[in-house]
């Protein structure tokens, strides 16, 4: 095979890719140079990263077995609370010139389930030094020294959780609910696996999201990171119960047809030593890069080294543990932009020049090749198991390539977070007046995305939740949603604005926008607060570190509207299906009119004018009706569409008249600020 036949497929795609062949060649070389190391040295990918089965400390069948990897010391013992923390007891013996480290121990019971330990090591210097074992699968706070400590988790099979459910496959687009457990619950405290499982999963299942998106697993000691601090990378967090609740709530969520991503950090590590992965041998390169190309000044952390063996082993078996232990169905790759580029995207404004990434200077293919990899483990992992694994790239840079399959020449991802379009709808919220919107710019937003490579759209995530910034609820309701979201309040101008465009922004996006949709948890019924972590700021208040899902449940209050109006939205079938075919954007009417997978979708963003026998253009001829109204008094609306008899629903016929470049058209009365779905049923 040439070289160029390595990346045949993206030029086919793109043919603008040509004059950068060389940069997308080198990319594909580094990957395979490394499947051909790790092939030879490790026997296959698969193998390699089932590193996570032998490093760490593990119980077997005549005791137990710790492997570590630690260059540049001299001893190395195994401590803790069952041999009184004594560095002489039990030393590991070095096996090879690459900082490999071994103990055999045997003897059941010698080392007791839950309990403490730590890794001691001895440097050159004669000091010696005390770490968190960086593969132990539990680390719990210690509040007498506020640091997280090791733990050996062996619990009896008894204790031991078995998976019942069968991992789900998508049947439609995906649908991501990104959700934070800690903070799932109306109370000021933090949420646990138990509730999440038992409260939250229900009505994920009752909106019709197929993809949870769980944030915040990974240990990290510090709450307030929002989980982009971790300190061990094997660790569940166990703020939020034992490894085998979050089991059982990946398999309740399994058994709902619900599949469930870890919101996976490998950008970078928490700066922390006494519980973290930094400086752990006494070196500031162990995993990562020495001096200043290992630290990412903008996020105060550690930046991995994609071209160390070890590092990827490390990466590379984390990966696997959650997809094998956990049985994940997947990951999000967090900061993917600052694994991109040697300048992390700090003060860059990606123009969408194709110079921009590839090159040589800015692009770090050292980090490409690992996430090649990561995304080749998970082919061979979904092809040996049969399962099904999708990966998520939250990059702002728009990489061509990033989600084409490795075999074309790309990087692999399935779906880019489409990350310009809640950008949008701030700055509209925030400078436009309802009048002024431009329904051009909305429209080439939502549909500007690379050919052949999947987007998923939102409105708004985790980051528009956050104290600092505004949920779309807030920047449409503000102030009055303390005081007019109950049903025996007046419905005001501001409140009976924002919930109509609060329903209309979510279903152009979702509708128009990309491949897949996500919501960060609350924000779909209009979360009246902000989200705002414990931390010294606020006087560790856990107040606004919650969903408040109560409401919702409160048949007096106008937050179910867009509870229901989601997940009556959640079930229309238009996801992963070809782009919409735009017929109108008429500016100064506000109404755009598209087809998305035989649904005709109608929307009239007008504050004012409702159109009586409004013209709009449909391919397919035949009868019609509305499947989706969004003035539904059931969503709040003002119910001004009739049905002509009670339990018959209203019928639009198409006439054989070609309008906006459609061979067929219908009449519709649309009422001000009100979207329509429509879809033929003869």
């Amino acid at each position: 095979m040439s070289n160029k036949e390595l990346i045949k497929g993206v030029l086919e795609l793109d043919p603008w890719l040509e004059p950068f062949s060389q940069a997308l060649i080198d990319r594909q070389i580094t990957f395979r140079d490394w499947v051909s190391k790790l092939d030879s040295s490790e026997g296959s990918l698969l193998n390699f990263a089932d590193s996570y089965k032998t490093y760490g400390l593990h119980a077997t069948a005549q005791g137990y077995k710790i492997v570590e990897y630690i260059p540049d010391v001299e001893q190395v013992s195994l401590v803790g609370d069952f041999n009184n923390w004594n560095t002489e007891s039990h030393q590991l013996k070095q096996v090879n010139n690459f900082g490999r480290w071994e103990l055999e121990i045997r003897g059941q019971g010698v080392i007791p389930h839950d309990s403490r330990y730590k890794i001691a090591m001895k440097l050159p210097s004669g000091e010696w030094i005390y770490r968190l074992d960086p593969w132990c699968q539990r680390a719990t706070f210690n509040k007498d020294d506020n640091l997280y400590e090791g733990r050996f988790w062996n619990p009896p099979a008894s204790e031991v959780y078995h998976f019942k459910n069968k991992r789900p496959v998508l049947s439609q687009g995906i649908k991501v609910y990104e959700a934070h457990v800690g903070i799932s619950t109306p109370e000021p405290k933090i949420g646990t696996y138990k509730n999440f499982t038992k409260n939250i999963l229900p009505k994920i299942h009752e909106l019709g999201y197929n993809t949870i998106q769980l944030m915040a697993i990974m240990e990290h000691a510090y709450y307030a990171s929002f989980g982009y601090q971790i300190t061990s990378f094997f660790a569940a967090s166990s703020r939020y119960g034992t490894p085998d609740e979050l089991k059982e709530l990946i398999d309740t969520a399994h058994g709902y047809g619900i599949r469930v991503l870890l919101d996976v950090v490998h950008s970078h590590s928490s700066k922390n030593v006494a519980d973290g992965l930094n400086m752990f041998n006494g070196t500031d390169h162990y995993l990562f890069h020495g001096g200043g190309r290992g630290n990412h000044d903008l996020w105060d952390s550690r930046l991995f080294n994609y071209s160390s063996y070890e590092t990827l082993r490390f990466l590379l078996s984390n990966l696997k543990f959650y997809l094998d232990v956990y049985q994940f169905d997947g990951f999000r790759f967090d900061g993917v932009t600052s694994m991109l580029y040697k300048h992390h995207g700090l003060s860059f404004g990606f123009s969408g020049d194709y110079n921009e990434y590839f090159n040589e200077e800015w692009a770090d293919n050292e980090a490409i090749a690992y996430l090649m990899l990561a995304h080749q483990l998970m082919k061979d992992i979904s092809k040996e198991q049969h399962i099904e694994i999708t990966s998520i790239a939250e990059d702002v840079s728009g990489m061509p390539t990033l989600c084409r399959p490795i075999a074309e020449g790309g990087i692999g991802f399935d779906y880019r977070l489409s990350m310009a379009i809640p950008d949008m709808w701030i700055k509209i919220l925030k400078h436009q007046k309802d009048e002024d919107w431009d329904l051009g710019n909305i429209v080439h937003t939502l549909t500007n995305r690379r050919h052949g490579e999947k987007c998923i759209s939102y409105c708004e995530s985790h980051d528009q939740a956050l104290v600092g910034d505004k949920t779309l609820a807030f920047w449409l309701m503000d102030k009055e949603m303390y005081t007019n979201m109950s049903k025996l309040s007046e419905l005001t101008p501001v409140i009976d604005r924002g919930i109509a465009l609060h329903k209309m922004i979510r279903l152009v996006t979702f509708a128009l926008g990309g491949e897949g949709y996500l919501t960060f948890e609350g924000n779909e019924f209009g979360h009246p607060e902000w989200l705002d972590f414990p931390r010294a700021g606020n006087g560790e208040s856990y107040h606004y570190a919650r969903r408040q899902f109560n409401l919702i449940d409160d048949d007096l209050l106008r937050y179910r509207y867009l509870f229901d109006f989601d997940s009556a939205m959640q079930h229309l079938d238009v996801l992963d299906s070809p782009q919409a075919y735009v017929s109108l954007k008429h500016e100064q009417d506000k109404v755009l009119v598209f087809e998305r997978n035989g649904l005709l979708f109608i929307f009239n963003f007008n504050p004012t004018q409702s159109f009586t026998d409004y013209k709009v253009g449909v391919e397919t001829p035949g009868k019609y009706e509305i499947i989706l109204n969004s003035d539904d008094a059931k969503f709040g609306g003002h119910d001004r569409i009739k049905d002509p008899v009670p339990g018959k629903k209203q019928e639009f016929f198409t006439n054989n008249d070609p309008w906006n470049n459609r061979s067929n058209s219908l009449m519709v009365y649309i009422p001000s600020r009100t979207a329509l779905v429509l879809k033929k049923v003869d």
